[in-house]
């Protein structure tokens, strides 16, 4: 029951989150905007479509959207939705869990190098230093979550309630909270950190490495990237809520119901905000690696 949940939420719920975030953007502006389940029609087109794919590519260029689904739809199956274990469970996962995230960035890279254009190359240049800076963050918060639960499992750091650990490490868990939530930002391609609508091409980041999908591959990248917002939201969200019903489809349908509030808070940061300075994002992510790296500091002893 509790895995048949959770591969439904990790079907369904990627692409409502993605269409609650245009919505609430449309809403700021004062438009309609597209519909809720645009994602999934988008999906499903660009499914139906023929691929033009460049006679200087190779295997690599084919391989890359096709890894990163896959790496993500694994590393989904490590994180709990709720107070659920995951399907997969066992100690020392959440270093898999990194690295196959990582795993799918590297793919999605030499895919995008594979096609020989200096425009992919000046994107990559970028998606990988941003990223570099971003993973210490996220360790140094996957350690707080490890000092306080005693344990290297996804499941057992996340997946019980953090109402205990709030009254005692409250100072560690805001630091990492804001830590996370600024890395949510920058490892999705959200604003400030980049426009995923934008066609600038001095501005464009992740939008460039995905240039010359097209098709059924453009399709697999954009799910996966919905999975990977999910994977995000969901560390934010276990961190703060304190619901614990007892019952699977209960703590599920909360889960669900928190993360569409924490997609609907992104579309208004994306609303409010102005994309940073390209000089600025590097500065913003070494912020969140020192919030997380106080965020030990901070750890009763």
């Amino acid at each position: 029951m509790e895995t048949a949940i959770h591969l439904l939420t990790v079907l369904l719920l990627p692409l409502v989150l993605r269409g609650v975030i245009n919505k609430t953007k449309a809403a700021f502006a004062g438009r309609v905007g597209p519909p809720l389940l645009q994602p999934f029609y988008d999906v499903i087109r660009l499914a139906q479509k023929d691929s033009v794919i460049s006679e200087t590519t190779g295997w690599v260029f084919r391989a890359g959207p096709v890894v990163g689904l896959a790496t993500v739809l694994l590393a989904s199956l490590l994180a709990p939705f709720g107070r659920e274990s995951a399907p997969v469970s066992f100690s020392g996962d959440v270093f898999l869990f990194v690295y196959l995230l990582a795993l799918g960035r590297f793919f999605m890279a030499i895919a995008s190098l594979d096609t020989g254009s200096a425009f992919e190359g000046m994107g990559v240049t970028r998606e990988l230093t941003f990223s570099a800076l971003a993973e210490p963050a996220l360790f140094f918060g996957f350690l707080v979550m490890a000092s306080l639960s005693r344990s290297l499992s996804l499941s057992e750091m996340l997946g019980e309630s953090f109402g205990p650990q709030w009254q005692t490490s409250s100072a560690s868990l805001v630091l990492v909270l804001v830590s996370w939530f600024i890395i949510l930002l920058a490892e999705n391609s959200r604003i400030p950190f980049d426009d995923p609508n934008t066609h600038l091409e001095l501005t464009m980041i992740h939008e460039v490495i995905v240039l010359d999908h097209s098709g059924p591959a453009l399709a697999m990248i954009l799910y996966g990237a919905s999975v990977k917002l999910l994977l995000f939201c969901s560390l934010i969200v276990q961190m703060l809520s304190p619901f614990d019903s007892g019952y699977a489809l209960v703590d599920a349908g909360v889960f669900v119901v928190e993360t569409l509030v924490l997609a609907a808070f992104i579309g208004v940061i994306e609303s409010t905000m102005a994309r940073l300075r390209m000089p600025d994002v590097p500065r913003l992510l070494v912020t969140a690696c020192v919030l997380s790296a106080f965020g030990i500091i901070l750890l009763p002893h």
